[in-house]
C-alpha cells in the first residue's frame, strides 16, 4: 500500500506541473488609452480592439515560447486629460499589478507627460497612434517606441518625392494646432537639410482664403499642406475661387481618402463639384496602413487576410476602421515577442544561475526590455517591423485625386530610401509642374546693328580728328596755324579722339566679351572720356583766357604772348583729372552689376515669364564719384562758356579762332546738358542710351573740330600767299567802314570830311592790330620789304616823269621827297608807327593848324591843285594800289570840289603804313 501511495504521490506532482505549463503565464501590459470617443478623431479605441483582440488570439495559437505567456492587458481611461492620464498611471503602479511594458497613447500631451516619467520606473512605452515628431528626440523620451511612423517619417520621404521631379521651391499651409505646426516646423529642417527653398509659410485657424492669396502673390506652386479634414473643404473652396489648381499648381495634403469630405459644403459657397475641380491632380502622402506586398508575415498571414479578418470582427461590432488598427495588431505582436524574450532570458538565468535565490531586478528586466526593442525585426501587416532609434522605419505611400478617385502613384521604403512606381502619376501635358514661374532672363544689349553703324560713324570721327592733325602739322608755318596756338589745336584733336574711342568701350556687354573684360572696359571707357573731355575743353578754356586777358590788358604797346601759362593751365587740369581717376581705380574701382527690370510675361502666352536685364559699370559710392566729375566738368564748361560770352566781341587777329571757339563751346554745353537728362529718363533702354551718349560725344567733337580747324582750311585754301590775306582783310574791313561813315552823300566835300574821320577811326584800328600783330613770322616781313621797294622804284620812274612834263619843278620835288621820306620810313615799322601818330593828330586839328599849311602858296593855288591832282592821282589810284594788294578807287570828278589841298598825302600815307 505504502508503495502505491508513493507512486500515486509522484504521479500527481507530474500532472500537476504539466497542468501548470498548460497554462499561460500572464504578462500585465497597461493600456493607455481615452475611452470614450472624440468627433475630431473617432472613438480610436474602440476601432482598433477588434485588431489588439484578433492579434491575442494569433498568439494564442502560436507554437511555444510564445504559446507559453499570455499578454494580459489592463485598459485604463486618460480622457486625453494630463492629470487624469497621470493619476491612473500611479494608481496602477501602487495597486498593482504593476505592468511591465505600457502600450498606447493617442493625445500626444499625455503620451509626451508619461514618456518622460518611464526612465524611473523602469518602464518602456510602445505606442500606435501617436504620430508628434516631438516624441522622436531621445534625449528626453529615451523609453519611448512607436509601430506607427511618426509624421518626421512622411516628411523625409515628402522630401525624397520632391527631388524627384525637381521641386526646388515650395510653400507651406499650416492650421494652427500644436500637431500641426509640430510636423510644420520638422518639414522645414528636412526642407533646410536637402536644399529645398520654403518661400512662405502661412498659418491659419478659420479663414484661409488670405493665406492661399498670400501664397498666389508669392508664386507658390508646389503647396504642403497641414490641416484637418473638417478645413478642408473651406481651403479648397478658396482655391477653387483663387484659380490655384490646374496645370499651374500642385498641392501636396494630408491621407483624406477614407471619406468624401469634399461633400461637406455647408460653411462654404461652393459646390461639391467646385472642390472636386480643385482637388483634381492634387497628391496625397501618408503612411501605408497596410502592405501591399503578398508576403506571410509573422502571424501566418499575409496583410490582405488579416484586413478580411479585421473588418469581420469590426462589422459584427459595427464600428468604422481606423487608420492605425494595423499598428496596433503589429504592436501586440512586438510586445508579445519582446516580453516573451525577456522572460525566456530572465528563467535561464534563474535556472543556471550559481547563486541560490537568484532574482532579476526591475532595473535589468527594463534594460533588457529596451535591448529587445532594439532587436525586433520581423514583417507585419503594415511591412517590416523594426525601430532606428525608437522610431520605426516605415513605408509610405503617394496617391493622387484622378477623376475624383484616390490612385496610388508612388510608394517610399525608408530601408532603402528608393521611390517604387505603382502606377503613372498624371500632369497636365505630361510634364510635372512647375515650382515657381519660370523667369527667363533676357539681356538688353546693344543692337549689332547700332553697333556697326555707331562703330563707323566714329572711326570717321577719328580719322577726321587725324587728318586734321596731319593737316595741321604739314602748315605749322602758316600764319593761320601758327597764330592759333598749334599745340592747343593739337589738345584739342587729342580729346576729340579719346572720347571718340571710349564709345567702343561704351557699346560693350556681355553678349560680345566675358566678364573680367566687361570691368577692364569700365575703367578704359570713363579714363578715355574723361580724359578726353579735359584736354578739348581745357584747351579751348586756355585759348578763351587768353583772350580775355588780351583785351582786358589791352594796350597800344607791343605785347609778347607765351604758350606757357595756358599749357600750364591744361596740365593743371589733366593732373585733377588723373587724381580722380586713379583714387576711384585703388579706393572704390568700378564693377559688373546687373540691372534688372520690370517682369515681362511671355508674349506667347505660355507658363513663364521674361526678365530683362542689362549689365552696368558701378562702384559702392557710385553716386559721391559722379557729383565729383560732374562738379569739376561742370566748373570746367561753365567757365569756358563764361569766358567765351564776355569775348564774343573780340576779334584778334594773334588768336583768330576765338570766334570757332565761343560757337563751339555755345553747342557743346547745352548738348551735354540735355544728353544728361535725356540718359537719366531712359535708364530702362540701353539701346537709347547709347544712342544719346553717342550723340552728345559725335556732336560735341564734331562741333569742335569743325569750328576750331575748318576756318583754317578755307584761309589756307583760299590762297597760297598768306601776306595778300592778311593785308586783304584790314583794308577791306577799312574801305567798308569808310564807306559806312560816308553814307550816300555825293557831295565831294562832305565825302572829303567823312573820309578824314573815318580813316582816322580806321587807322587807329589798323594801328592796333598792327601793335598786336608783332611776332608775324619774319619770312613775311622780309617779303612786304622787298615789295615795298619795288614800288618805290616805280613811284620814282614816275615822280621823274612828271618833273620833266610838269613846269613846276619846285612843288614834284617837294612831292617827290615826300613820298621818298615816307618810303624810307617804312622799312622800319616804328618809324611807320610814328608817321601814323603824327597823321593821325593832323586829322584831329583844325584847317588852320601848321598840318595844313603849305610853304609854297602861290604854287597851291586852285589852278595849280587841279593840274596836280589831274597827273598825280590816276597813278597813284591805278598803279600803286593794286600792285600792293589795295582796293579800286575811282578819282574825284571835280578838283575844285575840294578845298581839302592836303588828301593826297594823308591817304598815300595811311596806305603805305597799312603796308
Amino acid at each position: 500500500m505504502e508503495y502505491w501511495w508513493n507512486l500515486l504521490n509522484v504521479l500527481t506532482f507530474w500532472d500537476l506541473c504539466y497542468c501548470l505549463a498548460l497554462v499561460p503565464h500572464k504578462l500585465p501590459v497597461l493600456w493607455i488609452m481615452p475611452v470614450s470617443g472624440d468627433p475630431a478623431r473617432g472613438n480610436i479605441t474602440a476601432e482598433v480592439l477588434p485588431a489588439v483582440e484578433l492579434a491575442l488570439h494569433h498568439l494564442s495559437m502560436q507554437p511555444s515560447p510564445l504559446g507559453n505567456y499570455e499578454l494580459q492587458f489592463h485598459l485604463t481611461d486618460s480622457e486625453c486629460d494630463n492629470g487624469k492620464a497621470l493619476k491612473a498611471f500611479f494608481d496602477t503602479i501602487f495597486n498593482g499589478p504593476k505592468p511591465m511594458m505600457i502600450f498606447g497613447g493617442v493625445c500626444s500631451s499625455v503620451t509626451s507627460i508619461l514618456a518622460q516619467s518611464l526612465e524611473g520606473w523602469n518602464l518602456v512605452q510602445l505606442s500606435f497612434a501617436v504620430t508628434a515628431p516631438s516624441l522622436a528626440n531621445k534625449r528626453r523620451f529615451p523609453n519611448f517606441f512607436r509601430t506607427v511612423p511618426s509624421e518626421s517619417a512622411v516628411n523625409v520621404a515628402l522630401v525624397r518625392f520632391l527631388r524627384q521631379y525637381g521641386w526646388k521651391r515650395v510653400g507651406t499651409l499650416t492650421q494652427r494646432e500644436q500637431t500641426f505646426i509640430e510636423v510644420q516646423r520638422d518639414l522645414s529642417r528636412h526642407l533646410e537639410v536637402a536644399n529645398i527653398q520654403l518661400a512662405e509659410e502661412e498659418s491659419f485657424s478659420e479663414v484661409p482664403c488670405n493665406c492661399v492669396k498670400k501664397l498666389k502673390d508669392n508664386d507658390v506652386r508646389i503647396v504642403i499642406a497641414h490641416f484637418d479634414v473638417s478645413l478642408a473643404a473651406k481651403v479648397f473652396c478658396c482655391v477653387y475661387h483663387l484659380s490655384m489648381y490646374g496645370q499651374k499648381y500642385q498641392w501636396i495634403l494630408p491621407d483624406w481618402t477614407q471619406g468624401s469630405w469634399w461633400t461637406n459644403t455647408d460653411s462654404t459657397n461652393c459646390t461639391a463639384k467646385n472642390i472636386l475641380t480643385a482637388i483634381e491632380g492634387s497628391i496625397s502622402a501618408d503612411i501605408e496602413t497596410l502592405s501591399s506586398k503578398n508576403i506571410r508575415g509573422i502571424s501566418g498571414r499575409t496583410p490582405q487576410e488579416y484586413g478580411k479578418e479585421y473588418d469581420e470582427r469590426r462589422q459584427l461590432k459595427g464600428l468604422d476602421a481606423s487608420k492605425f488598427h494595423g499598428f496596433a495588431y503589429d504592436g501586440t505582436w512586438v510586445i508579445a515577442k519582446v516580453l516573451t524574450r525577456v522572460m525566456e532570458t530572465v528563467r535561464y538565468r534563474e535556472k543556471y544561475s550559481i547563486h541560490r535565490n537568484f532574482t532579476v531586478t526591475d532595473q535589468e528586466v527594463g534594460q533588457m526590455i529596451l535591448e529587445a526593442m532594439d532587436n525586433i525585426n520581423f514583417f507585419g501587416v503594415t511591412g517590416h517591423v523594426m525601430f532606428q532609434k525608437g522610431e520605426r522605419v516605415a513605408s509610405v505611400k503617394f496617391a493622387q485625386y484622378q477623376d475624383g478617385k484616390a490612385v496610388d502613384i508612388e510608394k517610399y521604403s525608408a530601408i532603402t530610401d528608393e521611390l517604387e512606381s505603382v502606377s503613372p502619376i498624371r500632369f497636365q501635358r505630361d510634364k510635372p509642374t512647375k515650382d515657381r514661374t519660370h523667369v527667363y532672363p533676357q539681356r538688353k544689349h546693344i543692337s549689332i546693328l547700332l553697333y556697326g553703324i555707331v562703330a563707323f560713324l566714329t572711326f570717321s570721327g577719328i580719322f577726321t580728328a587725324c587728318s586734321l592733325l596731319v593737316f595741321s602739322v604739314k602748315h605749322h608755318n602758316h600764319w593761320a596755324i601758327s597764330m592759333s596756338r598749334p599745340f592747343m589745336n593739337s589738345l584739342i584733336i587729342l580729346g576729340a579722339v579719346l572720347s571718340y574711342s571710349s564709345i567702343f568701350f561704351i557699346g560693350l556687354d556681355g553678349s560680345y566679351v566675358s566678364d573680367g573684360v566687361f570691368e577692364v572696359s569700365c575703367s578704359v571707357q570713363i579714363s578715355c572720356l574723361s580724359i578726353g573731355c579735359t584736354a578739348a575743353f581745357g584747351a579751348m578754356f586756355a585759348k578763351t583766357w587768353q583772350v580775355h586777358s588780351l583785351f582786358k590788358n589791352h594796350s597800344m604797346e607791343k605785347k609778347t604772348t607765351k604758350d606757357y601759362g595756358s599749357v600750364l593751365l591744361v596740365m593743371l587740369f589733366l593732373l585733377i583729372d588723373l587724381s580722380l581717376l586713379i583714387c576711384l581705380q585703388i579706393l572704390d574701382p568700378l564693377r559688373r552689376t546687373v540691372k534688372e527690370y520690370h517682369i515681362e510675361s511671355d508674349p506667347h502666352g505660355q507658363d513663364f515669364v521674361i526678365q530683362p536685364f542689362s549689365e552696368r559699370c558701378e562702384n559702392t559710392y557710385m553716386g559721391f564719384w559722379m557729383a565729383a566729375f560732374y562738379v569739376y566738368k561742370g566748373i570746367l564748361l561753365l567757365s569756358t562758356c563764361f569766358l567765351a560770352w564776355t569775348t564774343r566781341h573780340m576779334n584778334v587777329p594773334d588768336v583768330n579762332d576765338s570766334r570757332g571757339i565761343r560757337i563751339s563751346v555755345f553747342v557743346s554745353v547745352p548738348v551735354i546738358l540735355i544728353g544728361t537728362c535725356a540718359f537719366m529718363l531712359w535708364q530702362d533702354q540701353p539701346n537709347v542710351q547709347f544712342c544719346i551718349v553717342t550723340l552728345v560725344i559725335i556732336t560735341c567733337c564734331c562741333s569742335t573740330l569743325c569750328m576750331v580747324f575748318l576756318p583754317k582750311i578755307i584761309i589756307i585754301r583760299m590762297g597760297p600767299d598768306p601776306a595778300f590775306l592778311s593785308r586783304r582783310f584790314h583794308l577791306t574791313q577799312w574801305h567798308s567802314e569808310l564807306q559806312k561813315e560816308s553814307g550816300q552823300d555825293n557831295d565831294a566835300g562832305n565825302f572829303m570830311e567823312q573820309d578824314n574821320t573815318g580813316a582816322s577811326d580806321i587807322v587807329t584800328d589798323m594801328t592796333q592790330n598792327i601793335s598786336i600783330s608783332l611776332d608775324i613770322p619774319l619770312s613775311e616781313n622780309l617779303h612786304l620789304r622787298q615789295h615795298i621797294n619795288e614800288l618805290d622804284s616805280e613811284l620814282e620812274d614816275l615822280t621823274r616823269q612828271l618833273n620833266e612834263l610838269s613846269p613846276y619843278v619846285m612843288e614834284n620835288v617837294i612831292i617827290r621827297s615826300f613820298v621818298h621820306k615816307t618810303a624810307e620810313n617804312r622799312n622800319s615799322r616804328n618809324t611807320g608807327l610814328e608817321l601814323l601818330a603824327v597823321k593821325e593828330k593832323c586829322l584831329t586839328l583844325p584847317e588852320s593848324s601848321k598840318c595844313n599849311r603849305n610853304p609854297l602858296e602861290d604854287i597851291n593855288s586852285p589852278e595849280h591843285i587841279q593840274r596836280r591832282l589831274s597827273l598825280q592821282l590816276p597813278i597813284l589810284h591805278h598803279a600803286y594800289l593794286p600792285s600792293i594788294g589795295g582796293v579800286d578807287s575811282s578819282p574825284l570828278s571835280s578838283p575844285s570840289d575840294s578845298h581839302q589841298h592836303t588828301l593826297m598825302p594823308r591817304t598815300y600815307g595811311v596806305l603805305v603804313t597799312g603796308l
